[in-house]
């Protein structure tokens, strides 16, 4: 079975300064993967290339079996849920509009359907029915980021993207939000790449970790065993005391 994001010889440089430079990834469909590393290191760049955002100066990303480049880049962009610290809503959208914008783009007149998913993903990331009327301004931070993260889903996309997208909140609101997130991950099946800069935050929710440093892999498996084996000193120091814990340590 094909990878459902598959990286092929990746270069990615601006003038002289390279990001990535033989970058190959490989991830399989309702794969959890969290990634983290050295400010510069070439993550958000690596997530804004499966959507399109980015183009990549040499090689390939397949999603889904589709070279992407011969892809049309707005439909692309659609069917991928695209989540980023603060969400960055729709100030003069009401939660409902913000929540049904690509929706209503995908299902046209079926008005319907729109308001199911609506109704079905405000209930699965923990909204209130009663806030459909209230617009940004008027919600605490952590339901801002739900809006967020329930927008990005609403289209049901097969592939989810988040790139810090619990930085800007309170440290329980955050840990609220992991849980949900690994929640609607075990409901969903979906496919999910998740920046962070916080170690227990990408040890606790990733299925498989994704360390990078100057656009290089270091480490690529499960928290357990980049806990019980780390690859090398950078992947050591980035674990710091950690090393020899346990994942389910790491969440109590």
């Amino acid at each position: 079975m094909a990878p459902i994001i598959e990286f092929k010889n990746i270069k990615k440089a601006y003038g002289d300064t390279i990001i990535l430079e033989e970058f190959n990834l490989e991830i399989e469909k309702g794969e959890f993967i969290t990634m983290i590393g050295s400010s510069g290191s070439g993550k958000t760049t690596i997530l804004k290339m499966i959507n399109g955002l980015i183009v990549p100066t040499e090689g390939s990303i397949f999603v889904e079996g589709k070279d992407i480049s011969k892809e049309d880049q707005i439909e692309l962009r659609r069917n991928i849920g695209y989540s980023i610290q603060g969400n960055v809503l729709f100030p003069h959208l009401s939660v409902e509009e913000n929540i049904s914008y690509v929706p209503n783009l995908l299902n046209k007149k079926d008005k319907e359907r729109t308001k199911k998913a609506v109704d079905k993903w405000m209930d699965i990331v923990g909204l209130s029915q009663d806030l459909k009327t209230h617009y940004p301004r008027e919600l605490s931070g952590g339901q801002q980021q739900r809006v967020g993260i329930a927008r990005s889903l609403a289209a049901s996309p097969e592939i989810l993207l988040m790139d810090e997208p619990f930085g800007a909140v309170d440290e329980i609101t955050r840990r609220t939000l992991q849980k949900e997130i690994k929640d609607i991950h075990r409901q969903t099946g979906i496919t999910i790449l998740f920046i962070t800069h916080d170690i227990t935050e990408a040890l606790m929710l990733g299925s498989r970790v994704l360390i990078l440093n100057e656009g290089t892999i270091q480490q690529f498996d499960t928290p357990d065993n980049i806990l019980d084996h780390p690859a090398n000193d950078f992947v050591k120091d980035l674990l710091g005391v950690r090393i020899g814990s346990r994942v389910e340590e790491l969440i109590e």
